[in-house]
């Protein structure tokens, strides 16, 4: 008979278990169902960084949602290659034309092409400029979030579901157990 009740604790714990590993998995380690970040709009969402820039200065580039290697050209700084999920900085001429605007050509290895524009001040500076704009940064180890993020009103449902399912399962086993012990004696 205790075979039995041990077989039955460890069926629903088993279940419960299963239940719970597709929720943990999504949030904890699992691929994203869409890896592009969350502000890519589209399979071909590029990044200049900053958007305005001195002669002589720096930018970065960034293909988001580009899912493998691309490659950014313009006419005033050196092709840069971009491997997925990475930033790549690259300098612009010293005798980039002050004021205008240039278009950065973002190609995928896939066929995906985008334009970006790029304007160049009209004021030397001395060091590179610095934008507002926050890159996402480059995808290193999915450690997971570490609990930085809020569970989603499902997530809730579903532990809370889990919760009272082992509590009900626990209560039935004392229960029967304790049921069990008086009519022995």
């Amino acid at each position: 008979m205790r075979a039995i009740r041990a077989a039955t604790t460890a069926l629903l714990g088993a279940a419960a278990l299963a239940l719970a590993a597709p929720a943990a998995l999504a949030a904890d380690g699992a691929p994203a169902t869409d890896p592009r970040v969350a502000r890519a709009k589209a399979p071909g969402d590029f990044v200049v960084s900053p958007s305005i820039v001195a002669p002589g200065g720096r930018l970065t580039l960034s293909a988001p949602g580009c899912a493998s290697t691309a490659t950014a050209t313009a006419g005033i700084f050196d092709t840069a290659t971009i491997a997925p999920g990475a930033t790549v900085t690259a300098t612009v001429d010293a005798d980039a034309k002050r004021g205008a605007v240039y278009t950065v050509l973002f190609n995928c290895t896939g066929g995906v092409q985008d334009t970006v524009a790029l304007t160049i001040s009209g004021a030397p500076t001395a060091t590179p400029t610095i934008s507002a704009t926050i890159l996402a940064p480059p995808r290193g180890v999915r450690g997971g979030l570490g609990g930085s993020m809020a569970p989603s009103t499902t997530e809730l449902a579903a532990g809370g579901a889990l919760v009272l399912a082992a509590a009900c399962g626990t209560a039935y086993v004392v229960r029967r157990r304790r049921s069990g012990a008086a009519r022995r004696h």
